[in-house]
């Protein structure tokens, strides 16, 4: 069989240009394109630790706005508690002013009107002893025929009423 004997010829062709190509495949690729795709992966974790940095950079700086913005809020915080405490103790003040006016004005009336009712029981009570000083002076009258002095009889009108 003449195919028979041609399969060592054939296959030794074959195995020549097999590594032929992939000798030139192994240069091609191994000396031209992997130094290639190897510096732009260096430059892609060049790039990546750099945003790493500047992330961690940038998260600081983060870090110490919001703590300067803390830190202003509970001053601003501490001062509008001070402003309300202040406000608090103005208007007690004013609130504690205005109840000792009222209250002076209160016992002011309070007083004047102890001193009209005081008044007018003076006056009631004179009434009344000018009146039982009559009717006893008419009862006298009425009782002894005798006329009693106006003096006597308020005297002892104003006894019995000091009495009673």
């Amino acid at each position: 069989m003449p195919q028979l004997s041609q399969l060592g010829l054939v296959y030794q062709s074959q195995w020549f240009w097999l590594l032929l190509v992939l000798g030139v495949i192994y240069f091609f690729v191994g000396r031209g394109i992997v130094p290639r795709v190897e510096s732009t992966v260096d430059q892609r974790d060049a790039q990546i630790a750099a945003d790493l940095a500047e992330a961690e950079r940038l998260r600081a700086e983060a870090d110490a706005a919001e703590e300067g913005w803390r830190s202003r809020m509970n001053a601003a915080h501490a001062e509008a508690q001070g402003l309300t405490a202040q406000a608090k103790a103005a208007a007690a003040e004013a609130e504690g002013k205005r109840i000792a006016a009222a209250d002076k004005r209160l016992a002011a009336k309070a007083e004047e009107a102890a001193q009209a009712l005081d008044a007018a029981r003076q006056s009631a009570l004179a009434e009344v002893e000018a009146m039982a000083a009559e009717a006893a002076r008419e009862i006298v009258a009425k009782l002894t025929s005798a006329k009693v002095d106006d003096k006597a009889v308020r005297a002892a009108v104003a006894g019995a009423l000091s009495r009673a």
